[in-house]
């Protein structure tokens, strides 16, 4: 492709160390797409008649199929996607394959595929991360009135529903959603027409291109058009935190399905066993999901560590954008999809959920409230209820069979009604608050949000 400025071939260790063939063939469909978008403003622009424009189009998607089919020939020598498939065009229909690549270079033809694939992949982990919540959903609709503890530093704390548990994933997978949104905007911008780095003296219908291509318009600086990696650096963010929140729900399931918790079982189909040890169950899934989420936060370090010292336009380190943005696709892809098939088949153990939930220390913060609606202030009913758990745990009475008198006067009356676990969900009836009756409003709204 450069022939004619070398007088040495490219060494085989340089063609094996410079190689992206091995991995951006993923791009084919989309370089592809850009190069008839690309022939077709030829032809409107006088670069190509209409049976030239129309042998590289039956040309290019003949190459596709072969492609598609697993008969295509990649080669080493030839670098790249781009390459691979334009030396397979002009080998089809000769000479007017070599016109194709009029006025555009590999550089903003690269930087064309990455958006279109970006684009594409964000439209799939879209629909996938609707599918977990709309599996998500689907418990917490079943288990909006199971009743467990929460947690903060993993020690109990409040009673809430494993509905309301759910829902707060949920709530997570809504903002992953809309930051892959915001991002699929901010690409949607066509930069095929600015060239090595420069644009070109021939002038092609640059928004006639975008249109063909489904981009809302068209870069407006070719040099940034060339350099920029941003949206590849947004969506593997946007990804590591999609990452992250999974890694989250698997660390509650993981601690759930303990017998120590005890309060879901995963089916046999998403768990395993031990090589050595004939009773275990092990959440793997869950594990490798953990696991894979340091994988997306490093597909992230690396593409900015890349790109940290780079001085416009293009720099061959850029090459490096594309593993892992394979890769981080990839993983996600799958992280959701496996997933979305472990929340369907997970069960519940409401028995050990209810066990959980008769803590009656679980309502202390309640029986601190009981004092304030008595005219105590909080920091002192704070101080009275902290004393009677101590009490409690001194004399190994449970609290709501103290007589909390003994503690201090101001517990005269009847507090009994404080530890009713049912009663006090009920009473929390700010938007937000897990009771049964919000989590089910809110298992409706989200349940008409998502269709």
């Amino acid at each position: 492709m450069w022939k004619g400025r070398f007088t040495q071939q490219t060494a085989d260790l340089v063609q094996r160390y410079g190689e992206s063939i091995s991995y951006d063939w993923r791009l084919y469909p989309h370089d592809i797409a850009g190069s008839i978008a690309h022939a077709r403003a030829q032809q409107k622009a006088g670069l190509l008649s209409a049976e030239e424009f129309t042998q590289i189009e039956e040309g290019l998607r003949e190459v596709e199929q072969e492609i598609e089919r697993g008969e295509f020939d990649f080669s080493i020598e030839l670098e790249d996607i781009h390459m691979n498939i334009e030396a397979a065009l002009t080998s089809k229909i000769g000479p007017v394959g070599a016109k194709l690549h009029t006025a555009r270079s590999r550089n903003d033809q690269v930087a064309t595929d990455t958006r279109l694939f970006c684009r594409a992949s964000i439209d799939n982990v879209f629909a996938l991360a609707a599918g977990l919540q709309n599996a998500l959903l689907v418990q917490a609709g079943k288990h909006a009135a199971t009743i467990v503890p929460g947690y903060t530093h993993l020690q109990r704390g409040q009673p809430v529903t494993i509905g309301h548990h759910l829902l707060a994933y949920v709530e997570m997978l809504e903002r992953d959603k809309l930051r892959l949104r915001d991002c699929r905007r901010r690409l949607n911008i066509c930069p095929l027409g600015s060239g090595a780095l420069a644009g070109s003296t021939i002038n092609l219908d640059r928004h006639a291109i975008a249109h063909e291509l489904g981009f809302d318009g068209v870069s407006t600086n070719s040099m940034d058009a060339i350099a920029d990696r941003d949206y590849i650096a947004e969506l593997l963010f946007n990804l590591a935190l999609l990452g992250a929140h999974l890694s989250r729900l698997s660390e509650d399931l993981i601690l759930w399905c303990t017998n120590e918790f005890g309060f879901s079982t995963l089916s046999d189909a998403h768990t395993t066993g031990s090589s050595l040890m004939p009773q275990k169950k092990n959440p793997d899934v869950c594990e490798i999901t953990r696991g894979k989420t340091g994988r997306l936060i490093g597909n992230l370090v690396a593409l900015l560590t890349a790109l940290k010292g780079l001085p416009l336009t293009y720099n061959r380190d850029l090459q490096e954008d594309k593993e892992p943005l394979f890769d981080s696709i990839e993983t996600i892809t799958l992280a959701l999809e496996v997933n979305t098939e472990m929340i369907t088949a997970m069960q519940v153990n409401e028995s050990a959920c209810r066990q959980a939930a008769s803590d009656p220390l679980l309502l202390a913060t309640d029986l601190a409230d009981y004092l304030v609606r008595r005219g105590v202030a909080f920091r002192d009913a704070h101080e009275l209820v902290g004393r009677a758990v101590a009490a409690s745990e001194a004399s190994g009475t449970p609290l709501d069979q103290m007589d909390l008198t003994t503690v201090s006067p101001e517990f005269a009356g009847d507090a009994s009604g404080v530890f009713n676990v049912e009663s006090a969900l009920h009473a929390r009836t700010n938007p937000g608050s897990p009771s049964v009756e919000n989590v089910q409003r809110e298992v409706e709204r989200w349940q008409a949000h998502l269709q």
